[in-house]
């Protein structure tokens, strides 16, 4: 299962988010962003339930990030 997480995150950090969440399993992808969010993480887990876990417990707990909005995606 594939989804994107929208990634609301504090001021200045976003270099150093994006680096940190680079190199977590199940984080395919990424990317800084223009607009109502500063990044984009495109992430993949077997089943929903392993999605919830890693925004849950690892991209939500990420020093700087302040808030996420996830969309599943549909293939």
């Amino acid at each position: 299962m594939k989804a994107y997480v929208l990634l609301d995150v504090h001021a200045g950090e976003e270099r150093a988010v994006q680096q940190m969440l680079k190199g977590v399993p199940g984080v395919l992808k990424v990317e800084t962003t223009f607009g109502p969010y500063d990044a984009i993480a495109q992430i993949e887990a077997p089943d929903l339930a392993g999605l919830g876990k890693l925004v849950y417990h690892t991209i939500r707990a990420t020093p700087g990030v302040l808030d996420t909005m996830t969309c599943l995606a549909v293939e």
